[in-house]
């Protein structure tokens, strides 16, 4: 199963690094070599993480990591990263 980004989470996570590396470019780097690493194992498992708090469908999950919340679809064939977005919760 082949995993693929949109151009959505591409890009927010690019200004995400971008903001990282103001402090440490190394911590950029491992942030997002980390978080490639975690995605290569979605295959194995797609729908161990929760059902979408932000989309209502049952094939889209959230799969969470430092503080941030990563919506894929898992579709027959694929899985497809929607976005990242840091976690907030309201109140």
């Amino acid at each position: 199963m082949q995993i693929y980004t949109n151009n959505d989470f591409d890009q927010s996570l690019d200004e995400i690094l971008d903001y990282i590396a103001l402090d440490s470019l190394e911590k950029a780097l491992d942030f997002v070599h980390e978080l490639q690493t975690k995605f290569e194992t979605l295959p194995f498992m797609p729908y161990k993480f929760r059902k979408s708090i932000y989309f209502d469908n049952e094939n889209i999950r959230d799969f969470i990591y430092k503080g941030y919340v990563i919506p894929y679809l898992v579709d027959q064939e694929c899985i497809v990263i929607l976005g990242i977005v840091k976690y907030r919760e309201t109140l």
